[in-house]
């Protein structure tokens, strides 16, 4: 059996073709244009293949209650002319198969549940921090929902006292993707992160403000494993800072080995590589296959 996969960026499209075990048969990039051209040529691609079924991680914001007129929509994007795109809807009529859809940070942390770093846990969240930071959080067994999806790469942070930088994000002047993500880092220091490798302060800033969100998801959503990615986490270093601020924060609070004796362990880059939002759509599409097989 064949399950297609999209990850769907904002600057990029990813779309593979995967067996029921996650074995990777073949994939192609492509940038992201206009939806007509993009989705086009996807569809085009997916109908070389005889898939099962198809699983969508999206950028977003997304509408993903199935009992909303505008379920499987990408809503009220940023994103020139993808606002109300149908996406869901446009593959399901393109070729006539189940099509599992969530955000894009969602569709990671099912990938690392099912295949890498989190393996075997029922809980546990996924931090991507690049351009912006997106959080998918896996609960209890289940990615969760609620009124929307998780914003929680939009939690509110305290300032570091010698930090006067205004923040990058439009809508909040203290959150986390305002002052920690990758664009913040530039315009802050004026220099991409990538050359600022050698400079200290730079990641021991960033470590400051990652680590307050790490210490609030463990508060809050008592994970089992916490994966942190993109673009800013390739600074190797970062790893280290995060995982002993987190420990002075939760100032032995929470009382658990892992946050202690086995934090290197607890806090981890992800064990997929590249590959956690490929493989975590086509997750998505194989559940969706299940829920139409037993309806």
């Amino acid at each position: 059996m064949l399950i297609g996969g999209i990850e769907a960026g904002g600057t990029k499209m990813v779309c593979a073709v995967a067996d029921e075990n996650g074995n990777l048969k073949d994939r192609i990039s492509m940038p992201t244009r206009q939806p007509k051209e993009t989705l086009g040529e996807l569809v085009s691609y997916l109908k070389k293949w005889e898939i099962s079924a198809l699983g969508i991680g999206c950028f977003g914001p997304l509408d993903l209650n199935p009992c909303s007129d505008t379920y499987g929509y990408i809503t009220k994007t940023p994103k020139a002319g993808w606002e109300n795109c149908n996406i869901v809807g446009i593959f399901k009529e393109a070729l006539q198969i189940p099509v599992g859809f969530d955000t894009d940070v969602n569709g990671a942390i099912l990938g690392e549940v099912t295949w890498g770093a989190a393996k075997g846990c029922d809980s546990a969240v996924y931090v991507t921090i690049g351009t912006g930071v997106g959080v998918g959080v896996y609960c209890n067994g289940k990615l969760l929902h609620g009124l929307v999806h998780p914003e929680a790469g939009h939690i509110f942070l305290a300032r570091h006292p010698k930090d006067h930088y205004a923040g990058r994000c439009p809508f909040h002047p203290n959150c986390m993707e305002g002052l920690a993500s990758g664009p913040a880092i530039e315009e802050r220091w004026g220099k991409p992160a990538a050359s600022l490798a050698e400079n200290s302060e730079v990641w021991e800033l960033e470590a400051f403000y990652i680590a307050q969100a790490v210490a609030d998801y463990i508060l809050t959503y008592s994970p089992q494993k916490i994966i942190l990615w993109g673009g800013v986490m390739h600074q190797k270093k970062l790893f280290a800072l995060v995982r002993s601020q987190v420990k002075e924060l939760l100032n032995g609070y929470v009382h658990h080995k892992s946050l202690y004796d086995g934090i290197e362990d607890y806090i981890v880059a992800p064990a997929l590589g590249e590959d956690p939002g490929i493989l975590g759509a086509v997750k998505l599409g194989m559940l969706e296959l299940e829920k139409s097989s037993s309806c």
